[in-house]
């Protein structure tokens, strides 16, 4: 579908023609094709949307576009939307509005549903009860086969999976039901008897870090997650679709954190520049100022320049390959941390394995950049030099790559803290001390 022809046609008020392209489309392609239209036009254009379909584009929608929606909306088109949306997204919503809107909401929705609402956004934000719903499929044990079905036919357009059921004591989780046993096993049978048992479930508390319930769904291929309560009662689940949204969400923070940026809670066009200098600012003022510390060793050094003054014309090349092999170790560390494939534990087979790396990395950087000096310079002893400075230089940056984001797990950080930039500058002050240590001592100069 052309933009272009969308608007014009809504433009013209062809609303037939507008109602009958909206009617054969997808959902959440419905909400990107209402991203560049005007707020004179979005409400029309909302409204000619099938009802069946308004909740879930509402939901795709950016919260710009929601707040313009929420503002101009009967009570009627409130409440019909509301009604509609499930408790997580209407949650989402509420994050993101105003207080004004939020108020509005709030008024339409009903009083159990509005006591659920202040429940969830009760919890801590990046927790497992701050992302998940309580509308879930709940059944007995002594439920046969035949009312669980006859039960998800009554409530699970209400729900927000029905691919997976819950079989429930006293709200404390007995097992899980899937809807392929319900499907084919006979309509006798008992939840107890089919159900998978409670030593088998994966669940999370209801203040674990988001992040881990993401690892869970990657690791076991789930497609919902109960969620339990200090008490061991089961209050909610999260969904796949949530869990997606969560990894997406916790890739975005690391990828800021790693280029030396405070994570934005908006898109990049929709963050206003004042907002981006904040974000980015704090980061460069640290950096700029401990590279401070480089200068005053380039200071140091200042008699070896003019004793043998080519030796600064190596100091670009040592300082950039030393900072890019200690960025390529911590990027490895960092997702082998994000990924559970490494652990605290696993320091010292780390720091073996790293060392490894880096001698032989090391060795054939040293071999080719001291035949090129050889060919350059025709000095040997200068070869030598920059080729076991370059040595050293590798192994340390190396090293301080792989341990920095261990050192920031072991310190509760976000490993992603320690990457490019803040370990660039650390090895960038140790590649140059190494250099012009090994140059005072092999070529005699006086300090």
């Amino acid at each position: 579908m052309n933009d272009q022809v969308f608007m014009d046609l809504l433009q013209a008020r062809e609303y037939k023609a507008v109602r009958s392209i909206l009617n054969v489309m997808n959902a959440v392609d419905i909400a990107a094709l209402m991203e560049d239209l005007e707020e004179r036009d979005l409400a029309m254009a909302f409204r000619l949307i099938p009802k069946d379909k308004a909740a879930e584009v509402f939901t795709n929608m950016d919260s710009d576009q929601q707040s313009a929606l929420v503002e101009v909306f009967t009570e009627k088109e409130l409440k019909d939307v509301l009604d509609e949306m499930f408790l997580d997204d209407t949650v989402d919503l509420l994050e993101d509005l105003p207080a004004n809107l939020v108020t509005r909401i709030l008024e339409n929705v009903s009083p159990e549903k509005r006591r659920t609402i202040n429940q969830l956004l009760n919890y801590p934000e990046d927790s497992a009860g701050s992302v998940m719903t309580t509308e879930y499929v709940s059944l007995k044990k002594s439920n046969t086969v035949a009312e669980a079905l006859r039960l998800i036919k009554k409530i699970g357009i209400r729900k927000e999976t029905i691919y997976t059921c819950y079989v429930l004591e006293n709200r404390k989780l007995l097992g899980i039901v899937e809807a392929k046993d319900l499907l084919t096993e006979d309509d006798d049978v008992k939840m107890e008897d089919i159900m998978e048992t409670k030593d088998e479930i994966v669940s999370v508390n209801t203040h674990d870090d988001q992040e881990e319930v993401a690892r869970l769904f990657q690791k076991y291929d789930l497609l919902a997650l109960p969620v339990v309560d200090k008490d061991g009662l089961m209050v909610g689940i999260i969904t796949v679709d949530d869990a997606m949204d969560v990894m997406e969400e916790e890739v975005s923070e690391d990828i800021a954190l790693m280029g030396g940026l405070r994570p934005a809670d908006d898109t990049y066009l929709a963050t206003p520049v004042i907002r981006h200098v904040a974000n980015r600012i704090p980061w460069l003022l640290i950096l700029m100022l401990s590279a401070t510390v480089t200068g005053l060793i380039l200071t140091y050094y200042e008699q070896a320049f003019e004793a043998i003054p080519v030796l600064v014309s190596f100091i670009p090349m040592i300082m950039d390959t030393s900072g890019n092999c200690g960025s390529q170790a911590s990027t490895l560390i960092i997702r082998g941390l994000a990924l559970e494939e490494i652990h605290l534990g696993d320091v010292f087979r780390v720091m073996f394995k790293e060392l490894r790396v880096s001698l032989l990395v090391g060795l054939i950087l040293a071999i080719v950049n001291g035949i090129r000096v050889l060919i350059m310079n025709r000095d040997p002893v200068i070869a030598i030099v920059v080729g076991l400075a370059l040595l050293c230089s590798v192994v340390i940056a190396k090293f301080i790559g792989c341990m920095m984001p261990m050192l920031a797990t072991r310190l509760k950080l976000d490993p992603a803290l320690m990457a490019s930039p803040l370990i660039t500058t650390i090895v960038d002050a140790c590649s140059i001390t190494i250099f012009f240590s090994i140059a005072v001592a092999i070529l005699g100069i006086a300090m």
